[in-house]
């Protein structure tokens, strides 16, 4: 199945007041590595870039504060119809801070699920 890694700093916007990062963070670094898998696939133009999700959801186990560096490894985990779902993990140090999962679901141009086209799919699948 298809991977993609990022590193990423933790900037002052990632923070909360206390100064750890705010959940939302996870999810936002999640996504840039989803687009520059994406982007390595050649899926960023057309019909085959709308994927809105259809479920979030991330375990935190460590604290990651301002300036942290950090890694997201995304990978396919499963590949349906007319949906993909990933997994990923964020890692400060080798250590693993974060587990998450977001399935996507590929819609034409009315917002209803379209099929993934052969394309698509080896390419996720590879």
């Amino acid at each position: 199945m298809a991977e993609q890694r990022e590193r990423f700093r933790v900037a002052w916007v990632d923070t909360d007041t206390g100064g750890r990062i705010h959940f939302t963070a996870a999810f936002r670094w999640a996504e840039v590595t989803e687009t520059s898998l994406y982007r390595r696939l050649g899926l960023l133009r057309g019909e085959q870039a709308d994927f809105p999700r259809r479920h979030v959801e991330a375990e935190y186990f460590r604290v990651l504060v301002f300036e942290d560096e950090v890694e997201v490894r995304l990978w396919v985990d499963q590949v349906g119809t007319a949906s993909v779902t990933y997994r990923w993990e964020i890692s400060k140090d080798g250590e693993r801070a974060i587990e998450g999962r977001h399935t996507v679901v590929r819609v034409g141009p009315a917002g209803r699920p379209r099929a993934l086209d052969d394309r698509v799919r080896t390419l996720l699948e590879g």
